[in-house]
């Protein structure tokens, strides 16, 4: 026996094929997919799922969605999902050095706003000796 396996995001079709097991990563930590599973419906995390097929384990890394599983057929919604033999480590490395350099800017805006906000504000004492000025005016014309 085996499951039928279609892993679906919203641009493409990530998996669409006959598999033996299936690792999935889900809010309550990882789960096995066997044939003959209970039906079952269940969120899945941000992660990676592992997938035997042919004898060959695959991975398969998912930006969270939902999975159902009912008599042999596994159905998986995500956001967005890679199969590591799709992955080209050079792009890879890329991005991550790219989303390196925008978390370090994003943390250094981090930093300027946490300490604009302990600084005092400077408009608090002009306004204040505006104030005093406005309430002795009609004393003054007296």
């Amino acid at each position: 026996m085996v499951l039928s396996l279609r892993v679906m995001a919203p641009n493409r079709i990530v998996w669409n094929s006959e598999v033996g097991e299936i690792i999935l990563s889900t809010n309550s930590g990882q789960i096995g997919i066997l044939p003959n599973h209970a039906p079952l419906l269940t969120a899945l995390d941000m992660g990676v799922s592992k997938i035997r097929s042919g004898g060959q384990w695959s991975a398969m890394a998912s930006m969270g969605g939902f999975a159902m599983i009912d008599n042999n057929q596994v159905t998986i919604l995500v956001n967005e999902a890679e199969v590591s033999d799709e992955i080209d480590p050079i792009e890879a490395q890329k991005d991550y050095e790219v989303a390196q350099m925008e978390l370090a800017k994003a943390e250094g805006r981090k930093r300027l706003i946490q300490e604009e906000e302990k600084e005092p504000t400077n408009w608090i004492d002009p306004l204040s000796k505006a104030l005093t000025f406005v309430n002795h005016l009609p004393r003054l014309q007296e």
